[in-house]
């Protein structure tokens, strides 16, 4: 059986980025570009819809079937990774004064069209009061009001708040659907669970990208153009950091030229720091994500994490130590022992600096309003190196020249 023209259009977006997307759908039907985002995940549908012209977005919507396009547009008003983008309206929602019979009535004709799964009581004010589960009004009494059966005060999301926040809010219950009220406590949508899920689970897919510089909307499927001018900035950012660290080995050239060793073990030391403040960005990326860094626990993060990385490289740096006084004494170098000492010292002192850098760095990105992930890795190895090779060839042209 030959797929419809919207299910092709859908497989051929389904793992673009939302320009790419656009572009492919630009030549379009309005009906055929409607049913495909009906057929993509709801903030991906939006992610895609704003990319086209406001004419032209809003014949798509309005091509769309009954309360799609609203929803869409509606959805667009809240900004990206935020409950709200994922919104979708309810069904009617009713007073407590409303009879069981009276609710089943009312929605008689509603669950023909769409999946309803909550009943949602509201007050005069419109704001959420209880909610209603079919299970309640099968038992109950046909007499009895909706106001006698809901579940009080029932939890909530707020449409402006951040998908990972939301996530760290339900990740205990597991509820099918979620009310949706703004700050006053009036109802303005609900947001399904799996939908909720599925939207974090892609936002944190794309996290290990922007550690390294690349965008979360860059798919595999990414025109290379796109790729290109989506990567590219931050490479020349990367290459800026690593004159930073190349001026550092410049500095110390003499000691270079006059102890060849030390150029061989450059690498040695820098990789390990590295490696080192990697872990510690992965850990406290992490901790971020999960809430875990409460005001006031930043010192103490700082703290642990120098301690850890003073021991993890004085033990690393014991084997490195060893490692440079037995190719020493193999070249019959004179400074052997004293060189063995400092690649100890210099792996021990730079890892400390390694795991400040590995939590500071997307605390800091944090407070100055960016994003904790974004290229923290590229701002973190420039740190690590600039500190490694400093204190290694410092050190050795400070004792032994």
């Amino acid at each position: 059986m030959t797929a419809s023209p919207s299910t092709q259009l859908s497989e051929r977006i389904r793992n673009l980025d939302a320009i790419a997307a656009t572009s492919k759908l630009e030549a379009a039907a309005d009906a055929d570009i409607a049913a495909a985002l009906a057929e993509l995940r709801p903030g991906q549908a939006v992610d895609i819809l704003q990319h086209f012209a406001p004419a032209r977005r809003d014949a798509i919507a309005a091509a769309a079937a009954t309360g799609e396009g609203e929803q869409w547009l509606a959805r667009m008003r809240y900004p990206a990774s935020t409950v709200g983008r994922l919104m979708e309206s309810t069904a009617q929602p009713l007073a407590p004064a409303t009879t069981v019979q009276q609710a089943i009535d009312a929605l008689r004709d509603t669950v023909k069209a769409r999946l309803v799964t909550y009943l949602y009581v509201v007050d005069a004010s419109q704001r959420l009061i209880g909610v209603v589960t079919f299970r309640e009004m099968l038992y109950a009494e046909r007499t009895q009001t909706l106001g006698e059966i809901m579940v009080r005060d029932p939890f909530s999301l707020r449409p402006d708040s951040k998908l990972v926040d939301a996530m760290r809010e339900v990740v205990t219950r597991h509820y099918p659907v979620y009310p949706v009220c703004d700050d006053e406590g009036r109802l303005v949508g609900q947001v399904r669970g799996q939908i909720l899920f599925e939207e974090q689970a892609f936002e944190i897919s794309a996290q290990a990208g922007e550690m390294v510089g690349v965008e979360k909307e860059e798919r595999t499927t990414t025109p290379w153009l796109r790729a290109l001018k989506l990567r590219h900035p931050w490479l020349q950012v990367n290459l800026l950091t690593a004159f930073v660290s190349a001026a550092v080995v410049g500095y110390f050239q003499n000691a270079i030229n006059a102890i060849i060793l030390l150029a061989v073990f450059l690498p040695v030391v820098s990789s390990q720091c590295s490696n080192s403040g990697c872990q510690t960005l992965a850990v406290t990326l992490r901790g971020m994500t999960l809430n875990e860094l409460r005001p006031g626990r930043a010192g103490k993060l700082l703290a642990k994490e120098a301690w850890v990385g003073f021991l993890n490289g004085a033990l690393v740096g014991v084997v490195a130590a060893l490692g440079m006084y037995v190719i020493a004494r193999i070249q019959h170098n004179v400074h052997a022992l004293p060189l063995a000492l400092i690649t100890l010292a210099a792996t021990a002192l730079s890892s400390i600096a390694s795991g400040v850098a590995g939590a500071g760095v997307p605390m800091m990105l944090k407070r100055v309003g960016a994003d904790p992930a974004m290229a923290s890795s590229i701002f973190l190895t420039t740190a690590t190196d600039v500190v490694s090779m400093g204190l290694f060839l410092g050190l050795a042209q400070w004792l032994l020249l």
